[in-house]
């Protein structure tokens, strides 16, 4: 999947925080966001805790970004999604290369989903189990301004 300087997936990005995406500044790539499947990679380069392997913050950081786009392509382009809970539980230290994350849904439902996002290293050994509840709030109403053009 290609994404541009203006898109993360399908969500555009406002024009002021382009320079400020943390899927950027961790290397996050997405490979793929459909309404059941979404998966990207991040390397473990960049994301160390002082020790030497990867941080267990980067697994939440490349969680959340999977299950948020996966709530934001059910819920469609007029919604905002909101990150409700982020549990990660992590199995194995990474010391190197590139992790996967593949996010596949639990439950999509109107006014709430939930995700769990499976991580594993270049050997395909999972590193860690995160599960993402987003909450999907309505539309937002045009404003007042926006009504009366």
């Amino acid at each position: 999947m290609t994404q541009s300087a203006a898109t993360l997936g399908p969500v555009p990005v406002l024009p002021n925080y382009l320079d400020e995406q943390l899927v950027t500044r961790m290397g996050i790539e997405i490979l793929s966001c459909e309404p059941d499947l979404v998966v990207g990679t991040m390397p473990v380069r960049g994301n160390r805790q002082p020790i030497g392997i990867m941080h267990g913050g980067a697994n939440a950081v490349l969680a959340e970004t999977l299950g948020s786009l996966a709530a934001w392509v059910h819920a469609g382009p007029d919604r905002i999604i909101v990150g409700q809970e982020l549990s990660c539980t992590h199995h194995h230290a990474v010391r190197s290369g590139l992790v996967t994350g593949v996010c596949r849904p639990l439950h999509v439902g109107r006014a709430v989903a939930t995700y769990e996002i499976v991580i594993s290293d270049e050997r395909g050994r999972r590193v860690c189990t995160a599960r993402l509840t987003c909450a999907l709030p309505p539309p937002r109403r045009p404003a007042r301004s926006e009504r009366d053009s």
